[in-house]
């Protein structure tokens, strides 16, 4: 049987139901936008960049909204610019991890100067904009390698949390870590670990069940600050 026409008026009307209809769902079908931060946490990865590991952690970090702070060895930056130029295009923070990775309290004043000056160099020389933060390797540290590293301007960096990746930690354990962060504490990670980059996804649901986000480092109080 055919349908009655309706008038101008009565299309409109139920045009206008429809729309404010689909309007409804639309917004009962979005997910809810992420709670607001609360406080913010610094994500450290040592020893890139490289060809092999940074395309992968970097498009990771960024699939899960997360920034981190980009600890660079400089003879790696030296030898991969494009994935250091790639790190600073991401977002990421660059930071000042010597340049072969030595111990550094074992060195001379002279040796540890070199290591510092070659790897600020090499990063700026990348593109990696010229660091503020330095981690020694190992965290191993003493007056002479702070003090040498103030004289380039950086500030001592080490962490708040050990996510033992270097240590073949699991991808549980390392989210796990993860989870013991609070508002302005760094987490120790690395990127050429296969764990820690299958982590990303999981930390980044951590953090945010939280209310903590991805913050910088301050080089003022060495904590995790706001973007």
């Amino acid at each position: 049987m055919p349908s009655t026409p309706r008038s101008p008026a009565v299309r409109l009307a139920v045009a206008a139901t429809a729309v404010a209809s689909t309007l409804t769902l639309s917004a009962e079908a979005a997910p809810a936008h992420a709670a607001a931060c609360t406080g913010y946490v610094g994500l450290t990865f040592d020893d890139g960049p490289s060809s092999t590991h940074t395309p992968a952690l970097l498009t990771a970090l960024r699939q899960n909204g997360l920034r981190a702070t980009m600890f660079n060895q400089g003879q790696y930056a030296a030898a991969n610019p494009a994935q250091v130029r790639a790190q600073a295009s991401a977002g990421m923070w660059i930071g000042n991890h010597s340049y072969t990775h030595p111990h550094l309290t074992q060195l001379s004043q002279s040796q540890i100067d070199s290591e510092i000056a070659r790897t600020q160099q090499a990063i700026a020389g990348a593109g990696g904009g010229t660091p503020r933060l330095f981690r020694p390797p190992y965290g191993e540290t003493s007056t002479t390698v702070r003090s040498v590293a103030a004289k380039y301007g950086l500030s001592q960096i080490i962490w708040d949390v050990d996510s033992q990746d270097w240590n073949g930690a699991s991808t549980d354990a390392i989210v796990q870590a993860a989870a013991r962060l609070t508002n302005g504490q760094i987490i120790l990670m690395h990127e050429w670990s296969a764990n820690t980059r299958a982590a990303i996804p999981r930390i980044a649901q951590t953090l945010a069940s939280k209310g903590l986000c991805s913050g910088r480092i301050s080089p003022e109080t060495g904590r995790a600050v706001a973007p």
